[in-house]
């Protein structure tokens, strides 16, 4: 666990955690849980940061929180844990059973889902 906060309330600090993390770990596929608010903002900081450039990395969240009963994050994380077994090295969003490549995707707040950029 890197910290427990939300996602708006991160910084260029915890960003800059993530990543060196990711860098650090001895292993190539990592998946990350991370507040759906700001996850695409993380994932642009992973790919642009080249600290990943021979590792895949999804990150994955919940649209609904855990609180409220019915929440998504266990299909999500379920998901997510798939995918980083068989994409090839990258960074990644898998949420609502797809996968999405780092810088073609958003947050459909309206939807409650997450989309390609068209």
């Amino acid at each position: 666990t890197l910290m427990m906060i939300d996602s708006l309330d991160m910084n260029d600090a915890d960003r800059a955690l993530v990543v060196e993390q990711c860098r650090q770990s001895e292993v190539d596929r990592i998946v990350v849980t991370h507040g759906t608010d700001t996850m695409v903002e993380t994932a642009a900081v992973l790919a642009h940061g080249l600290a990943v450039a021979d590792k895949t990395v999804v990150l994955t969240g919940a649209m609904v929180p855990f609180a409220f009963g019915s929440s998504d994050g266990l299909f999500n994380l379920g998901s997510a844990l798939s995918f980083v077994q068989v994409l090839p090295a990258g960074v990644y969003i898998a949420m609502n059973g797809r996968c999405f490549a780092w810088h073609n995707v958003r947050k459909n707040k309206a939807e409650g889902v997450f989309e390609e950029i068209r």
